[in-house]
């Protein structure tokens, strides 16, 4: 209806307003709850033009439309904003439209665009966890959001496969695998280990064991007067080392050393070890790259059982051991054309003060890539894979922000011009009861553990409820699995993408308040009322009362919200959408009956309507990525 409105003024524009309009100068917003009207007109605009008060502007607007078209009833004018009735006329063809409609909130056009969404893209020295999930979920979520408003979707991620976090793990299995009698290290095969979560235990090794080597230089700088120490260490140390003698709380006692060791970490033994594995990795020398291969491939097989279990996909991977090359021959090419500057030491750097930022460094000194100089070779590689992208949307968490501010603008001073439409996806952290994940010191939410929990934690309230009998074992086992990662998933998507965020497992199963099971529920229970009710001639027995019709508006909105998802890269929209829906849906159903309704008119309508809420709930869950259950 807002299109046709468009349509008509602009149509008419000269004679409603005396001067042909800009299209953006008809503005429409959601009507408030305190006046009548089912759509509402921004009248301000227009002001200017016809020269008159805001009340008069929209009293001639609203004569105007009222005389044009046969869908509106009535209209009122408040404090500068036209409040449109439609008839119920509309709202029947409305309600018959959208039910005749299989992709309801669909694009009904493609739009020709592609775009590229990144997510996950893990570092290969430990498993998924909590701020993965949503990542993972929030990524998946806008790439099904964005084909359903038409554009042709490449789904991606990027391995970080190199660096050296994974050389940390590579030396902590070479130098503390336990050995069978035959000298072989363990591996996942012999432990029974997920891939993932193996290679993660020798990346908290190595942190382990770094720690008690710089403590213990740290301390040897302490018994010689910090002559030897660092001029920030000679500063800091004392005061340090005073607090960890006094300290009587082990947890405290703990942070202090930990703080004490990080200014001795660069020295220790095992950071060598580690860089000097990184140069033979970056050199092709054959023992590195092979310790490199088979390690990265456990990885590779246990995030593949994750991600199956998260029901996500890819189109492309991409790998920085591929990648980061065509990084280093671009920060060569940007030497030649002055882009970038070499400092003294043989570093390479951007100078980005007059943007505003600072200098960023793109080569280290000896010659190893960074991670700004991998995701230049990532972009440049991507955009030849598929020339007709019309962006990269980059689903990172905002601690990386800086970080994209600068990639963008240092691929727009390489002369790629594409770079104006890549867009960081910017998501805050989950938090938990006891703060911030660090996954090096092994205090993380693992992906895989709370996928199980969750789910376990579905079965046992499931089984509580009852209404499972009739079911086999494996339905019900299929069920548990929908009402657990439903709940998960809803729980992280249904939060403002750039709002910081807490976790709570307990609430995201709940049959109650904002939670996917408490959706998953209300389409069951549509589900089992389709089955048991029947249309009488539909086509010339209907009728809506005031009840009926704000349900039909709601659903009505639903191709609206898809549309603003997408343009907003935000789930959020459609989870929260579909919540109010149900809420009004659940508060309709227990107030008029559909079942036992006699007036057949307003029997028909109120089928039509709990089959579009489920149609709608349906589709809504799927753009989350979330599956509904017809029985539950």
């Amino acid at each position: 209806m807002e299109n046709k409105i468009k349509a008509l003024l602009l149509e008419n524009s000269l004679s409603v307003f005396g001067v042909k309009i800009d299209e953006k100068l008809i503005q429409f917003q959601k009507t408030r709850k305190d006046v009548e009207g089912d759509m509402t007109l921004v009248v301000f605009p227009f002001v200017k033009i016809l020269k008159s008060s805001p009340a008069v502007v929209g009293e001639d607007i609203g004569r105007f439309l009222k005389e044009e078209l046969e869908e509106v009833e009535s209209f009122n004018v408040v404090s500068g904003f036209l409040n449109i009735n439609l008839t119920t006329d509309f709202w029947k063809k409305e309600l018959f439209d959208m039910t005749k409609d299989e992709k309801f909130g669909f694009a009904s056009e493609l739009s020709g665009k592609m775009y590229m969404v990144e997510y996950s893209s893990p570092n290969t020295n430990k498993p998924l966890h909590l701020g993965h999930m949503r990542n993972i979920f929030l990524g998946y979520s806008v790439s099904e959001i964005l084909k359903a408003n038409g554009h042709e979707v490449v789904k991606t991620q990027i391995i970080n496969d190199r660096g050296i976090h994974i050389c940390k793990s590579m030396v902590a299995w070479e130098q503390f695998a336990s050995q069978d009698e035959n000298g072989n290290r363990e591996t996942p095969e012999t432990t029974g280990m997920k891939g993932d979560h193996f290679v993660g235990k020798y990346y908290i090794e190595f942190d382990k064991q770094v720690t008690i080597q710089a403590f213990s230089i740290a301390e040897q700088w302490q018994r010689n007067g910090f002559i030897d120490a660092p001029e920030d260490a000679k500063e800091k140390l004392p005061g340090l080392f005073k607090a960890y003698q006094e300290a009587i709380d082990e947890k405290k006692k703990t942070a202090i050393l930990r703080k004490i060791a990080a200014f001795a970490v660069p020295f220790a033994q095992l950071t060598k070890d580690a860089k000097e594995m990184l140069l033979k990795w970056e050199a092709n020398e054959p023992e590195a790259y092979k310790l490199w291969s088979t390690m990265n491939n456990w990885v590779y097989k246990g995030f593949e059982t994750t991600y199956n279990r998260m029901q996500v996909d890819f189109d492309k991977i991409y790998y920085e051991s591929d990648t980061f090359l065509i990084g280093k021959d671009l920060v060569t090419d940007g030497l030649e054309k002055k882009v970038f500057f070499k400092k003294e030491d043989g570093s390479v750097w951007v100078d980005l003060t007059d943007e505003g930022l600072d200098e960023k460094l793109v080569l280290r000194a000896d010659g190893t890539a960074v991670y700004m100089t991998q995701d230049i070779g990532t972009a440049i590689d991507r955009f030849k894979d598929y020339p007709n992208l019309n962006g990269i949307i980059y689903t990172v968490g905002n601690e990386q922000d800086y970080h994209f501010q600068v990639l963008f603008l240092i691929l727009k001073k390489l002369g790629f011009d594409w770079a104006k439409n890549c867009y960081h996806l910017s998501y805050g952290m989950v938090d938990l009861p006891d703060g911030k994940m660090k996954s090096r010191e092994g205090k993380v939410v693992d992906a895989d553990d709370l996928m199980e929990e969750v789910v376990s934690m579905a079965k046992e309230s499931t089984k509580e409820r009852g209404h499972i009998e009739g079911m086999t074992e494996a339905e019900r086992e299929n069920l548990y699995e929908m009402i657990g990662m439903g709940g998960l998933k809803y729980y992280l998507l249904k939060v403002d993408p750039q709002k910081r965020m807490k976790f709570n497992p307990d609430e995201s199963i709940e049959l109650n308040g904002n939670t996917g099971p408490f959706i998953q529920y209300a389409y069951a229970r549509i589900n089992s009322l389709m089955t048991k009710v029947d249309l009488v001639n539909p086509e010339k027995e209907m009728a809506i009362n005031p009840a009926e019709k704000e349900l039909i508006k709601q659903l009505s909105e639903f191709p609206l919200v898809v549309k603003e998802a997408g343009q907003n890269y935000s789930p959020a929209l459609i989870a929260n959408y579909t919540f109010e829906l149900v809420k009004n849906y659940n508060s309709f159903y227990q107030a008029f009956s559909v079942m036992k309704e006699e007036n057949i008119a307003l029997k028909n309508a109120r089928i039509l309507i709990s089959q579009n809420t489920g149609k709608v709930i349906l589709t809504a869950m799927r753009l989350l990525g979330i599956e509904v259950p017809n029985r539950m």
